[in-house]
């Protein structure tokens, strides 16, 4: 691994634009499968949380303007129109009981508040500096959990290919048993034996289609749509090398902990201001004032209107106010006190954060070469139980536990790629390195924060703000209720032809790392070998990859086979492999193709 100075924000603007020509061969259509980079850019712009998160910095950015308003000119103006009921002793004159029209206009404007207005508007520039920084926070949480359910969905993808394989097999072999026991070579033991293994795939394959229906529900929860074919994840950058390293990083850069120190500051200047309530205030006026007697008669030798202008200072000198201005003040330092503990708990958390995902990220690394071991051994342990079950030195339970075995590790593996990768983001993310600017996701406009906050922070209008505010987010209302029951469509496994179970990435390699195919039923295989090109959710898409390759493939067939929402296209027949395997290298690296032996 690189040293973490490659871990900047130069090195992750790359990563994600790369990853479209770093695909596994997944069982599914290459050529048409979503990105993990389309997956995150449809999350930054339709996320709930994200969007709410957003009109919270909008807020914190109007609070700027509150403050600088303190300290600018305050204009008002009052008319009235009134008339005198009754009049007696001195207030007896000649002039008419009305109607009186008066007017006025006042001008106050603040020259010295003992710091308040000062320290206000710095607490708030300090509150905006961070509510970006909380934004940032977010988007990391939501890239991480987005990325999360991205690869969940491609475990459980490969794991329920894994136990279709599985189930296929098994019943491949209860056949073989029962033909035997018919020959009297085995026991009724033998039949209940893999009967009972049979059934316990079919359980486990259940299993596997409910939890590959929850992560699929999930995915749609955080990127708002459903996922359809989805490509191989690009390698993650550089990383650092040791755990402090990690942790340097983390404390310098990490968003969260950068918000609690802005919030702290904030307080800091609320405690000053609060010192302001001890301090005389002075401000200056102006003013004009008009009156019209418009009920008096003419030529009485009185004006019948007149105007008055006045300009002042006035200021207020606090003697004693009961003991507020201590109160407020001791309120003050007790939320900074509170906001300074808490900065040194958002500091520990990171610390642990990035020194747990470092250390997960290793762990998963070495689990994904012991569990490639383990699946290679395995595969070579059964085709040894299998070759010595064929002269009677091993029993059907000792293949069944050996096809078992396979099954597990093979499993644990894909389990440990998907681990491996989600720690190494997660990594990341605790580096402060997973925000929208630092994984480049330029394929929308991205929020600009500064924007707003130079909008309204200085706006001197009173009229503004009366935009109500448009829904961003989208809704998943109907795209679940359109989603399929998986288990009341998936056709039975043994009615299936065998595939090669699904891969995902090895995040220790920069390339995308296959998962040997699970092994396939014993037994008489001569028929035919055919190619396989891809499987397809998009109706249209097998016809449409036969036409574009039909004049490299001679005079074979298409075969279109179907599976729930799925179908596989297969070019064939070929007599043996190695002609299949020449048809795969006359089409080229750019179109993914497999060999199948077709039963």
């Amino acid at each position: 691994m690189g040293a973490a100075k490659t871990a900047g924000r130069g090195g992750l603007f790359g990563w994600l634009l790369a990853g479209g020509a770093l695909l596994a061969v997944l069982g599914a259509g290459t050529a048409a499968a979503d990105t993990l980079r389309e997956a995150l850019v449809a999350t930054y712009d339709t996320s709930p949380t994200l969007n709410a998160q957003r009109e919270v910095l909008k807020g914190s950015d109007a609070a700027v303007a509150l403050a600088n308003a303190q300290a600018r000119p305050q204009i008002a103006a009052q008319v009235g129109v009134n008339r005198d009921l009754t009049r007696s002793g001195v207030l007896v004159t000649n002039r008419s009981k009305g109607p009186i029209l008066s007017g006025g206009l006042d001008v106050n404007l603040p020259l010295f508040a003992g710091g308040r207005i000062r320290n206000a508007m710095a607490s708030a520039k300090a509150r905006v500096e961070a509510g970006r920084a909380a934004l940032r926070a977010v988007e990391g949480d939501v890239f991480a959990e987005a990325v999360e359910t991205y690869m969940d969905v491609l475990r459980d993808r490969a794991v329920l290919d894994l136990n279709q394989n599985q189930v296929r097999v098994l019943t491949h072999n209860l056949r073989a048993t029962k033909q035997l026991y018919e020959a009297g070579d085995l026991t009724r033991t033998d039949i209940a034996q893999s009967d009972a293994r049979l059934s316990s795939s079919r359980a486990q394959l259940a299993l596997a289609q409910s939890r590959l229906s929850v992560s699929e529900e999930s995915f749609l929860r955080v990127v708002g749509k459903r996922p359809e074919a989805l490509a191989s994840p690009p390698p993650l950058p550089a990383l650092p090398a040791t755990a402090t390293e990690a942790t340097r990083i983390a404390i310098a850069r990490n968003p969260r902990l950068t918000a609690a120190l802005q919030q702290a500051r904030a307080a800091g200047m609320d405690v000053k201001g609060a010192f302001a309530d001890r301090l005389p205030t002075l401000s200056g006026a102006v003013g004009g004032d008009y009156v019209n007697y418009m009920g008096d008669e003419p030529g009485i030798g009185i004006p019948r209107s007149g105007v008055q202008t006045t300009v002042g200072l006035t200021t207020r000198i606090p003697l004693y106010q009961g003991g507020a201005p201590a109160a407020r003040i001791r309120q003050a330092r007790a939320a900074e006190g509170q906001l300074l503990e808490q900065t040194v708990a958002t500091e520990r958390l990171v610390v642990a954060n990035a020194r747990s995902a470092y250390v997960t990220y290793q762990a998963s690394l070495k689990a994904i070469q012991s569990n490639q071991d383990a699946v290679t051994a395995n595969e070579l342990a059964l085709r040894g139980t299998r070759a010595e079950r064929s002269v009677g030195s091993r029993t059907v339970i000792e293949v069944l536990n050996a096809e078992q075995e396979l099954l597990g590790s093979q499993v644990q593996l894909i389990a440990a790629r998907r681990d491996a990768y989600v720690a190494g983001f997660r990594l990341l993310q605790a580096m402060g390195m997973t925000s929208s600017e630092e994984l480049g996701l330029k394929g929308g406009a991205l929020y600009d924060p500064v924007g707003n906050y130079e909008k309204v922070a200085g706006d001197w209008s009173d009229w503004g703000g009366a935009e109500k505010h448009q829904v961003r987010s989208t809704s998943t209302m109907k795209l679940a209720e359109a989603a399929p029951d998986r288990l009341a469509e998936t056709p039975r496994p043994a009615e299936a032809e065998p595939t090669p179970a699904r891969s995902l990435p090895s995040a220790a390699s920069p390339a995308a790392t296959t998962l040997p195919a699970p092994s396939q039923p014993s037994g008489d295989r001569s028929q035919f070998w055919a190619i396989q090109l891809g499987a397809f959710t998009r109706p249209g898409a097998p016809q449409a990859l036969f036409a574009k390759v039909a004049n490299r493939i001679g005079t074979k067939e298409p075969i279109y086979l179907s599976a729930g929402r799925v179908t596989r296209l297969l070019i064939g027949p070929y007599a043996s492999r190695p002609e299949a395997e020449g048809a795969c290298r006359s089409l080229g690296r750019a179109t993914p193709c497999l060999p199948l032996r077709r039963d």
